[in-house]
């Protein structure tokens, strides 16, 4: 069956590559809103994309209230800004928060409206140039057709979806990386991980989006560790922001499974990064979705070394979980219960966060699939750490 692959207009990657972007970013327009947060502006990266903009001729205002998920009340204070000024295109700098809310931002700024009311539905508005600079090695945002943002009316975090929210340029820099602390490299890190597995283990995976996951966990599973034990390893920081864009270029085009769909309630409801509750659905999620794709499960356990090739494919799969988890429990990734999640408040939520899991459709994507109480039962069993 034909398959539709899509990324992003134009990748510019490596070492210097905000410094090669300068001509493709004048081609974009004249006013550019950047869209960031405060801890960007606060470590100088904020001035060193203005001072490139600036470098080419373009004029910019800084939208740096990005905090955390992004909110729809985050989204309509950047299109006002985006209108007052004058602008023209858009730049995102930083991790996935500011890369999906320039995508919202974007999709308004003609139609107007709200972003909630494209909650289940195709964007497909026209929208000006958008250019996504990641300082995260882990969302994949950059080249990806998605945008997660949280209805703050309904308590829910929306994933939407549209061709026409793919950038048009992904600057892949690895200086931005470099700031970022082992907490935070090792939950985007481990982000992308999810995105590179959940895509080859997907119902809608396709033999290019296999190429790029594959690639992307043999590169997380080598250079994650060492990156996070050494935040200046330059090699693996460099490796690691190509595996999150191999990553990205995967899930956009096969779609994520039950970990993504299961992540999000937990960030809307009690507030953890998404990366961050992404990894603490790991063990169990996978766990479920093994027994649908023994085969997938074995070739990635092999390709990683943890299994042989003379492997069983069950046993090749199982030792792949493992390997998955020895990870998570290098990286000291904490349960619900050592972040600070009351059980009382977590157990009260969980009908609603499985039936907010089920209706994003991301879960129906697994091999195996769930109904909603073996959603239920998965959200128990990682409070519980059974």
């Amino acid at each position: 069956m034909a398959r539709e692959f899509i990324v992003p207009g134009r990748i510019i990657s490596g070492a210097g590559a905000l410094d090669a972007a300068g001509a493709a970013l004048k081609e974009m327009g004249k006013k550019a809103l950047v869209v960031t947060d405060k801890v960007m502006v606060q470590l100088g990266n904020c001035a060193r994309l203005e001072a490139a903009l600036a470098g080419q001729g373009i004029g910019c205002v800084v939208y740096d209230e990005i905090t955390g998920e992004p909110t729809d009340t985050m989204i309509e204070n950047g299109l006002k800004i985006y209108q007052d000024n004058g602008c023209d295109f858009l730049v995102a700098l930083g991790g996935g928060s500011p890369i999906d809310s320039m995508k919202a931002i974007a999709s308004l700024v003609k139609n107007g409206g709200s972003i909630s009311d494209y909650m289940g539905k195709i964007i497909d508005v026209p929208v000006p140039p958008m250019a996504a600079i990641p300082t995260t090695a882990g969302t994949g945002s950059e080249a990806t057709q998605f945008t997660i943002i949280t209805d703050t009316k309904k308590d829910i975090k929306m994933l939407l979806k549209g061709a026409v929210l793919m950038p048009k340029l992904a600057v892949i820099d690895p200086q931005f990386t470099m700031t970022a602390p082992p907490k935070i490299t090792a939950a985007t890190g481990l982000d992308a991980l999810c995105h590179a597995i959940e895509a080859y283990t997907s119902r809608k995976a396709q033999t290019l989006s296999d190429t790029f996951a594959l690639s992307a966990v043999k590169r997380i599973f080598k250079f994650l560790p060492a990156v996070y034990h050494d935040g200046k390893n330059e090699e693996a920081r460099i490796q690691m922001s190509v595996a999150a864009l191999e990553a990205g270029i995967a899930f956009n085009n096969s779609s994520v499974t039950i970990i993504h769909g299961m992540s999000r309630p937990i960030g809307a409801l009690f507030h953890v990064a998404h990366g961050l509750s992404n990894a603490m659905l790991m063990k169990e999620c996978l766990s479920f979705a093994l027994e649908g794709a023994v085969s997938r499960f074995a070739e990635l356990g092999r390709a990683v070394g943890a299994a042989k090739e003379s492997d069983p494919d069950a046993e090749a799969g199982s030792r792949f979980l493992a390997a998955v988890q020895e990870m998570i429990t290098g990286l000291e990734i904490p349960t619900l219960q050592e972040y600070g999640i009351d059980r009382e408040a977590f157990y009260s939520q969980i009908e609603k966060m499985a039936q907010d899991a089920m209706d994003s459709g991301s879960p129906q994507n697994t091999m195996r699939q769930p109904d909603r109480q073996a959603v239920m039962d998965i959200y128990k069993k990682i409070y519980e750490g059974e």
